[in-house]
């Protein structure tokens, strides 16, 4: 190849520069750019270029060799050179590893839901009770704890606290029972929170969350609800004496 590319650089040359002059006179002077065109025609021919790279290994190429640019470069900038490089990013693994077992599996933020609290058949207040001590005895905290939501909302529904609604949703049941029980408003939307972290986000829960959701469920059996008065009988009332 190198011997074909030698004879194509010397071919246009001794073409243009052996040509004999008229009677036998020296050779005919050449200016250089015609014998420039001339190898660069000659070079153009497709025989040059079959070992060529193609585009996919020129741009590979280019990519490797400003890299290691770049990386030569920063190995000058940072402290220690290539060690430094190399200490810095086994830090920053590191920290992401530990950043990632702080915090657990990334999850979005649960949304309102509209899917129902109850996903199975009709169950009585201590038939989800007794659900939830199973999953809390076998330390399954997050159904645990969708057990004890269950039964604090039958529980409320059982006293007609709530009306037995097919389809509500935690937050449903826990906006409506705060209306009717005011001390405990923020206990129960807190409930409510937890129950859908657990149920639609996947977030794990522990043994201390599911105590508080079975105390507020004992305690709310003990509360007496503070029911809307009337204001018709009211009224009438206050007609009565006037």
């Amino acid at each position: 190849m190198a011997g074909a590319l030698a004879g194509a650089l010397l071919r246009p040359g001794a073409a243009l520069l052996g040509e004999a002059a008229p009677g036998g006179e020296g050779p005919v002077t050449t200016p250089r750019l015609p014998a420039r065109e001339a190898a660069e025609h000659e070079l153009s021919r497709p025989e040059y270029h079959e070992h060529d790279p193609g585009l996919l290994q020129r741009a590979l190429d280019w990519l490797w060799e400003h890299l290691g640019s770049l990386l030569s470069t920063a190995a000058g900038a940072a402290p220690g050179g290539w060690l430094g490089i190399v200490t810095i990013v086994a830090v920053v693994l590191l920290l992401l590893v530990a950043l990632r077992l702080r915090l657990g599996k990334l999850r979005t933020a649960p949304a309102r839901t509209t899917t129902s609290l109850f996903s199975s058949g009709p169950r009585s207040a201590a038939q989800h009770r007794e659900a939830a001590e199973v999953h809390a005895a076998a330390g399954r905290w997050s159904d645990a704890v969708q057990e004890r939501m269950r039964a604090l909302v039958r529980s409320l529904e059982e006293r007609t606290v709530l009306d037995a609604r097919p389809g509500r949703t935690a937050d449903e049941a826990a906006h409506h029972a705060g209306r009717l029980l005011p001390a405990h408003a923020a206990e129960l939307r807190a409930a409510a929170r937890l129950f859908d972290e657990v149920t639609y986000a996947d977030r794990p829960t522990d043994a201390a969350a599911y105590q508080r959701l079975s105390t507020l469920d004992q305690t709310l059996e003990q509360t007496t609800p503070h029911f809307a008065q009337d204001p018709a009988p009211a009224a009438a009332a206050s007609g009565a004496r006037s």
